[in-house]
């Protein structure tokens, strides 16, 4: 989407990434539309980690352009990339002895100016993002003692405490059982942000995502809506396996593909 001919919130125009001498991501253009969440899809190594890290700043493009509306994250700057744009990595940790609600608060910092203390509105926006990931009853509990599951949930608390426009997560579905990924990706999907979210599991992505944009030895294979990409030839070729896709109900808007493994 555009206004005024400037493209509006997160866009990637023909990005590259090169690492140990080969390509890591080839030419990649994405341009979210505001609000909607886009599921990264591909095997090991197609490149979706590297590409949400070109999409949050952390990485340069050998070639191509990140933007925010219209402007080039590095004319932006770290920290009104960060009043804007929050990260959920997959492998986030810490040595620091830290609470759950130090790790929240964490997502604050953007918005305070240098040295100041916290305010209403950051003690608002740090007890909404540990209520709305379940994790109240453990805000005064070290960060080192939670389970898999609950460090990943109390980072992306942190990420909702930022208040971001975009939000960018690496595979958040890892170390949580099958309720907590619903809940998750429910709550992600209602966000009014707009989501690009490296995902494995292509029934989930069918779930939950509004477009799919599958990567293959760092290119762009295919994008689309779930029921124009997750289809049985597109994952015989990009993941070398067997299935039955089950298209959805064209009666039903909320139907979505459904896919079944098959052995070899």
């Amino acid at each position: 989407m555009t206004v005024h001919g400037v493209p509006e919130g997160l866009a990637a125009e023909r990005v590259t990434r090169r690492a140990g001498g080969r390509l890591i991501v080839d030419g990649i253009t994405l341009a979210p539309r505001p609000g909607s969440t886009v599921g990264l899809l591909g095997p090991n190594g197609s490149g979706k980690s590297t590409l949400l890290r070109l999409l949050s700043g952390v990485l340069a493009p050998a070639a191509g352009v990140v933007t925010l509306d219209g402007v080039p994250l590095p004319r932006l700057g770290r920290r009104t990339t960060a009043r804007r744009l929050a990260v959920v990595d997959q492998h986030a940790t810490t040595q620091v002895e830290l609470t759950v609600r130090d790790v929240v608060a964490l997502g604050r910092v953007p918005h305070r100016r240098p040295w100041s203390g916290g305010t209403p509105e950051d003690e608002r926006a740090i007890e909404d993002a540990l209520a709305r990931t379940s994790l109240t009853d453990r805000a005064d509990q070290s960060w080192h003692t939670l389970s898999g599951g609950e460090r990943q949930r109390a980072h992306i608390a942190r990420a909702l405490a930022q208040a971001p426009r975009e939000l960018l997560l690496d595979e958040p579905t890892n170390h949580l059982d099958i309720q907590h990924q619903l809940d998750l990706l429910t709550l992600i999907a209602g966000l009014p942000v707009t989501t690009v979210i490296a995902l494995h599991d292509l029934n989930l992505a069918a779930m939950f995502c509004d477009e799919i944009l599958v990567l293959k030895e760092g290119r762009a294979y295919a994008h689309g809506t779930p029921a124009d990409v997750i289809t049985e030839p597109l994952i015989a070729e990009v993941y070398g396996v067997r299935t039955r896709v089950t298209p959805p109900d064209p009666a039903d808007p909320l139907d979505h593909p459904s896919v079944r493994f098959l052995r070899s």
